[in-house]
């Protein structure tokens, strides 16, 4: 049995290396990452790579040769070669390669998701769906490191600002959402569809946790989006990145994130770190 993670070189993607080499042999797992030298550099010695890149169809048709198990995951959106298109790249050569399963990194709950995020994580499982590749979409929810600025502000002092009001976020840490990818990919009967998230809780709540853990008080706003754009337009903050954030705001704010699933702690076979703790580990302390 072959396994291969793409983007190997990304966080997610190392943490899966790691987890992968934990449940199979060495010899079973392929690193795929565009950039051969950095995987060289940073994993670990003595495993397969292979240059993937997702522009390049025929290239991963290649990368993906003998190939049984994919764990796929997601791009990141907003580059100048469309995330739906490289995507389709990825499914349209596993395909070619006789690949016979993909565990796929997608977006929560994406088959009713509203969010213009979403649209590219629908149309790659519609894209996978209509491949006859036996597949598992791995809904993630949000990243506790996607807050990392915000906690480590507090941390400092500064204010906790969001205009996000009492939507609800199932964050997690990212290692915990690879280690259940990677169960997921050796699984002998993985389910199609599983909505990977923590315990769902406003920012509030993480301010709370964040007041127990700080030794500089801070304060908390919950603001518009017009009061929050002009914040980080004070703050320097680029118009394109500010839309980002306020778009993922908005998702919160309509509970798009706020459906809770034990998915994640069953894969795993054990809770998740507490919020406290996760903290402490996404800051280094």
């Amino acid at each position: 049995m072959k396994y291969a993670i793409t983007g190997a070189t990304g966080k997610f993607g190392r943490n899966a290396i790691l987890d992968l080499l934990k449940l199979v042999k060495k010899d079973e797992v392929v690193a795929l990452a565009r950039n051969t030298k950095k995987a060289a550099d940073i994993l670990p010695q003595g495993i397969e790579i292979r240059e993937a890149d997702y522009t390049n169809e025929e290239g991963l048709e290649r990368a993906f040769a003998g190939i049984d198990r994919l764990l796929f995951i997601s791009s990141i959106p907003g580059g100048e070669y469309s995330r739906e298109k490289q995507h389709l790249n990825v499914v349209n050569a596993a395909r070619k390669a006789g690949i016979s399963f993909i565990a796929y990194t997608s977006f929560p709950h994406a088959d009713q998701a509203q969010s213009p995020l979403s649209a590219d994580h629908k149309a790659t499982e519609k894209a996978i769906s209509e491949s006859g590749i036996r597949h598992s979409f791995l809904r993630n929810n949000w990243y506790l490191e996607n807050q990392l600025d915000l906690i480590q502000g507090a941390l400092a002092g500064n204010p906790v600002v969001y205009s996000a009001q009492n939507g609800h976020v199932g964050w997690a840490l990212e290692r915990e959402y690879a280690e259940g990818a990677v169960k997921v990919l050796v699984s002998n009967e993985p389910k199609e569809v599983y909505e990977f998230a923590g315990q769902p809780i406003t920012y509030a709540d993480l301010a709370t946790v964040l007041a127990e853990i700080s030794s500089k008080k801070f304060e908390v706003s919950a603001v518009t989006d017009d009061e929050y754009k002009r914040l980080l337009e004070t703050q320097g903050t680029p118009a394109p990145i500010i839309d980002v954030i306020i778009m993922i705001q908005n998702l919160i704010k309509n509970d798009e994130l706020a459906k809770g699933s034990r998915d994640l702690e069953e894969v795993l076979g054990h809770k998740l770190v507490p919020l406290k703790e996760a903290i402490e580990e996404a800051v280094g302390k």
